[in-house]
C-alpha cells in the first residue's frame, strides 16, 4: 500500500469514528433513565407543592364582598314588591327553589354535579393551559368551583387563583353538603338585568318570585349564566336567541337524562318567553320616603345599621297599595291640579303631607310625603317644624276630663259645659296675660263646649286650658304620642303652638277612634334578614299599646268631634258622604299651615298644609316658612279648605263600599249622642237645691249617671216654658253659671254687655 492510499485510510476511519462520538454525548445527556426521573421528580414536586398548597390553603370564614352583600327589599302590606335597594339580590334557601327547576341548572351546567368530587381536573388543566396561552375565559368548571370562585374569590384569569379554586373546591366539597353548595351557585351567579341570584332573577325575567317558577322559565335561567347579556331573549340577535333555545332544550334533554323529567313531559315544555326589561323599582317618588322612615324605625327598634347596608333584609311594610295610589291621586284632585307655580309664584310653596292609619292595628296605611327625591327630601308626613294649630284643642278637652278639671266656677268640664266665647276675652286665673283673637275677630255669646269646637273658638280653650293646667294638658298631649320637647308650657300652647307632623297627630287621634288605647302609627310590619339562605326575623314592637285615656274620655271626644264634620268648621269639605266621621281642623298664626284630621271608625288620616319657601326671595331663604295665603289663587287657606277636602276625597275612595261601620260610642254627651233638652237659665244666687254635690260657691254639679253622661238634676223630658228672665250678665271667669246646655246654643240668646277687651297687644292665635 502507497502513502496516498494509507492516508486515504486513516480519513476514512476518522470519519466512521465521529458520528459515533456525538451519538455517545445525546446518550449521555438523555437517556431514558434521566427523562422518566425527571418526568418522576416534576410529578413528585408537583404532587408535593400541591400537598402544601392544599395544607396552607383554607377555605375562608366569609365570602367576597360582592358575594355576600345583597340588597334590601321593601314590600307592600300584600307581599308585591314597592322597592328594592342597593345589589339586586335576594338570598333564597334551596326549600323555596322547585325541586326541578333545582336541577335544571345541574342539566346545564355539570350532571354529574351529585357525585363529582368537586373538581373537574381535565377541564381545569385545560383552562389553565389556554390561561397560560393567553386564550382568555375557559369553560369545564364544576358547579362546586364556579360557586368558589363567584363567592369566595375574585374573577380574575390567573394561574395562582385557578390553583385556589382546585384546592378550595376540594375543601368545600368535603365540607359542605351537595345541597348548600348548590344553593349558594344558584343564589351567587350573575343572570343580566343587574340580576344576582335566582330571586331577583325570577323577578327581573318573568315578574314572579321563586316558588312559582315553571321548569321550562328554570332552564331558561339556567341557560342564561353561560352568557347572560348574549342569552337576554328580549335584547338578542336572532342568532342569540338561536343560540339560547339549543341551550334550553340541551338543558331539558340532560334532565331526561338525568331521569329528571320524563320524556313525555320534555315533549310537553315550550319556551316561555320572558317579559321585556323593566327598571328595578327604586327609591324615587313616595316610595323614596317610605324607605327612609321604614330604615329609621329598624335603626330605632335595634337593628344594626352596619348590618343593614349589607343587605339581606326583606322589609315588609303596613302600605296598602290601593290606599297608597288613592291619596296620591287625592292631592293630586284637590290641590295640585289646581296649582300654578309658573303664573303664581305662592303656588310653589305649598307642600303637603299626609298620614293615614288603621286604628286598630296602628299600621300606616298611606303615607304622602311629597313630590319625592330629588325634588322634595323632606318627608312632610313625618315633619314636625310646622303648628298644628287648632287640631290641638280636642287634647285640652280630653284632659279636662281625664283630670276631672272643673271651670273657675268649680263646675266640671265636659262637652256641654258653657264658656264665654267673647273675642279676645283676657284668661281669667293665669300669671301670664293672654286675650286671644277668635278667628275673624268673630264675638260669640255664651257657647257650649261643643259649639266652641265645631267653630274652634279660641276664647274658650285659652280659657279651658288654664282651667286644667297647662302642665296636665302637656302630660296629656305626649301620653298621646307628641313631642313634648317642642311643647313649651305658656297659654299660647292651647292654641297649638307647638310643632307636630302628620304622623303624630294622626296617632293622637288613632288613639281617640281606639277607645283610648294608645297607638303609635308604625310603618314597618315584619323585617326578616337572610344569612346563607337562614332566615332571621326581627323583632318588633306592637304599634298598640297601653290604655292611655279612659274609653268615656276618648269616646267623648270621638263624640264631639263629629260636630266639627256634621255642622262645624269642616262640614263644607265632607258634607253629602255616606260614612260616619270625625275630626278637626287647624290654621295656624300667619297661615304658615292649615290642618284636617280626620277619621271614621276605620281609617284616621291627618293632612298638613305647608307653607314652604322654594326659592330664595329677599330675606327669606329657601325653605323658611312662609304664609300659604292666595295658594290656588284664593285668600287665606283654611283646615276646612284644602286639606279637608284631600281628606274627603282620599277617605272616601279608600273605604269604597265600606261605609257602614258606627262609631261604637260609649261617651258622655256630645254631637255623638242624643242631646239632653236645654235646662231652664239659672243664676247663681239662686240655685236648684239637688243632691249632688255642690261647688264652693253652691253651684250645682252636673254628675253623669249613666252611659250617656246625662246631668243629675236636668229635665228628663222637653222644657215647659221660655226663659223670661235673662242672666244678669257674662260670667267673669269663663265659667258656667248653670248646668249647661246640651245643643250648642247660648242660654241667653244674645248679650247686653259691651264684647271686646283682651289685652290690646298682638297675640298668636289659631283658628279652625
Amino acid at each position: 500500500m502507497g502513502r496516498a492510499d494509507a492516508r486515504r485510510a486513516r480519513q476514512g476511519s476518522a470519519r466512521r469514528a465521529k458520528p459515533k462520538q456525538q451519538k455517545s454525548v445525546i446518550r449521555r445527556l438523555f437517556t431514558w433513565k434521566k427523562i422518566l426521573g425527571t418526568f418522576l421528580g416534576v410529578i413528585l414536586l408537583g404532587m408535593l407543592g400541591f400537598i402544601g398548597l392544599y395544607l396552607y390553603v383554607d377555605v375562608p370564614e366569609d365570602g367576597n364582598e360582592q358575594a355576600t352583600k345583597q340588597g334590601n327589599v321593601y314590600k307592600y302590606a300584600d307581599g308585591k314588591v314597592l322597592a328594592r335597594a342597593g345589589v339586586n339580590r335576594e338570598n333564597v334557601p334551596l326549600s323555596r327553589i322547585p325541586r326541578k327547576v333545582q336541577f335544571t341548572f345541574v342539566a346545564a351546567e355539570n350532571k354529574t354535579f351529585f357525585e363529582d368530587s368537586g373538581v373537574d381536573l381535565k377541564g381545569t388543566f385545560r383552562g389553565i393551559l389556554n390561561t397560560l396561552m393567553g386564550e382568555g375565559k375557559q369553560g369545564g368548571s364544576t358547579i362546586t368551583q364556579q360557586y368558589v370562585k363567584n363567592y369566595y374569590l375574585s374573577q380574575e384569569q390567573t394561574v395562582s387563583r385557578k390553583l385556589q379554586e382546585i384546592v378550595i373546591s376540594l375543601k368545600v366539597d368535603n365540607k359542605f353538603s351537595k345541597e348548600d353548595i348548590l344553593a349558594g351557585y344558584i343564589n351567587t351567579s350573575y343572570y343580566g338585568r343587574g340580576a344576582y341570584g335566582i330571586q331577583a332573577a325570577a323577578q327581573a325575567y318573568y315578574g314572579v318570585d321563586v316558588e312559582k317558577l315553571s321548569v321550562s322559565q328554570g332552564a331558561y335561567l339556567a341557560s342564561l349564566l353561560q352568557a347572560p347579556s348574549q342569552y337576554d331573549y328580549s335584547s338578542a340577535t336572532e342568532a342569540g336567541r338561536k343560540r339560547v333555545k339549543e341551550r334550553w332544550a340541551y338543558t331539558l334533554d340532560n334532565m331526561v337524562e338525568m331521569h329528571k323529567i320524563s320524556p313525555e313531559e320534555r315533549r310537553k315544555q315550550v319556551f316561555d318567553k320572558p317579559q321585556d326589561p323593566k327598571a328595578a323599582p327604586g327609591v324615587t317618588g313616595q316610595a323614596s320616603y317610605l324607605v327612609d322612615m321604614a330604615k329609621k324605625e329598624l335603626f330605632a327598634q335595634g337593628v344594626d345599621e352596619k348590618k343593614f347596608a349589607l343587605g339581606g333584609w326583606t322589609v315588609t311594610l303596613g302600605i296598602q297599595k290601593d290606599k297608597q295610589q288613592e291619596l296620591e291621586k287625592a292631592v293630586k284632585r284637590k290641590l295640585t291640579d289646581e296649582l300654578k307655580p309658573k303664573s303664581r309664584k305662592v303656588d310653589a310653596d305649598a307642600q303637603l303631607g299626609a298620614t293615614s292609619v288603621d286604628p286598630k292595628t296602628g299600621h300606616i296605611v298611606a303615607m304622602y310625603g311629597g313630590a319625592g327625591w330629588p325634588k322634595h327630601y323632606t318627608n312632610n308626613a313625618t315633619r314636625s317644624d310646622y303648628q298644628p294649630a287648632s287640631t290641638f284643642k280636642p287634647l285640652i278637652l280630653a284632659a279636662a276630663m281625664e283630670n276631672d278639671a272643673k271651670t273657675q266656677d268649680n263646675l266640671p268640664i265636659n262637652p256641654n259645659t258653657i264658656y264665654d266665647g267673647r273675642n279676645r276675652r283676657p284668661v281669667v286665673g293665669g300669671t301670664i296675660p293672654f286675650a286671644p283673637p277668635n278667628e275673624d275677630e268673630e264675638q260669640y255669646g255664651k257657647i257650649s263646649v261643643q259649639t266652641a269646637t265645631n267653630n274652634s273658638v279660641n276664647a274658650v280653650f285659652a280659657q279651658m286650658g288654664q282651667d286644667v293646667g297647662l302642665d296636665e294638658v302637656k302630660k296629656t298631649a305626649v301620653r298621646l304620642g307628641m313631642d313634648g320637647d317642642k311643647m313649651d308650657v305658656k297659654p299660647a300652647m292651647t292654641l297649638g303652638t307647638m310643632g307636630a307632623s302628620p304622623l303624630q297627630m294622626a296617632g293622637a287621634y288613632a288613639t281617640l277612634d281606639n277607645h283610648g288605647r294608645k297607638v303609635t302609627p308604625t310603618l314597618v310590619t315584619k323585617a326578616v334578614h337572610n344569612t346563607n339562605g337562614v332566615d332571621e326575623a326581627q323583632q318588633l314592637k306592637d304599634p298598640i299599646g297601653d290604655q292611655v285615656l279612659s274609653r268615656r274620655t276618648a269616646d267623648t271626644l270621638t263624640s264631639v268631634l263629629t260636630g266639627v264634620v256634621n255642622d262645624g268648621t269642616a262640614s263644607e269639605a265632607v258634607k253629602n258622604t255616606d260614612y260616619k266621621a270625625a275630626g278637626k281642623t287647624g290654621t295656624s298664626d300667619d297661615n304658615k299651615s292649615a290642618w284636617f284630621v280626620g277619621y271614621t271608625p276605620k281609617l284616621v288620616t291627618a293632612v298638613g298644609m305647608f307653607g314652604e319657601a322654594a326659592e330664595t326671595n329677599g330675606k327669606v331663604r329657601a325653605g323658611s316658612q312662609v304664609t300659604l295665603k292666595g295658594t290656588g289663587g284664593g285668600g287665606r287657606v283654611n283646615g276646612g279648605g284644602y286639606p279637608a277636602r284631600v281628606w274627603a276625597d282620599y277617605t272616601a275612595a279608600a273605604l269604597g263600599g265600606d261605609t257602614g261601620a258606627d262609631f261604637d260610642l260609649d261617651a258622655e254627651l256630645g254631637a255623638g249622642v242624643t242631646p239632653t233638652p236645654t235646662p231652664t237659665p239659672t243664676t247663681p244666687a239662686t240655685p236648684t237645691p239637688t243632691p249632688t254635690p255642690t261647688g264652693p260657691s253652691g253651684t250645682p254639679t252636673p254628675t253623669p249617671t249613666g252611659p250617656t253622661g246625662t246631668p243629675s238634676g236636668t229635665p228628663t223630658g222637653p222644657p215647659t216654658g221660655t226663659p223670661t228672665t235673662p242672666p244678669t250678665g257674662w260670667p267673669t271667669d269663663g265659667g258656667t253659671t248653670d248646668g249647661g246646655t246640651a245643643d250648642g246654643g247660648t242660654t241667653d240668646g244674645g248679650t247686653t254687655d259691651g264684647r271686646g277687651g283682651g289685652n290690646g297687644g298682638k297675640t298668636l292665635s289659631s283658628f279652625g
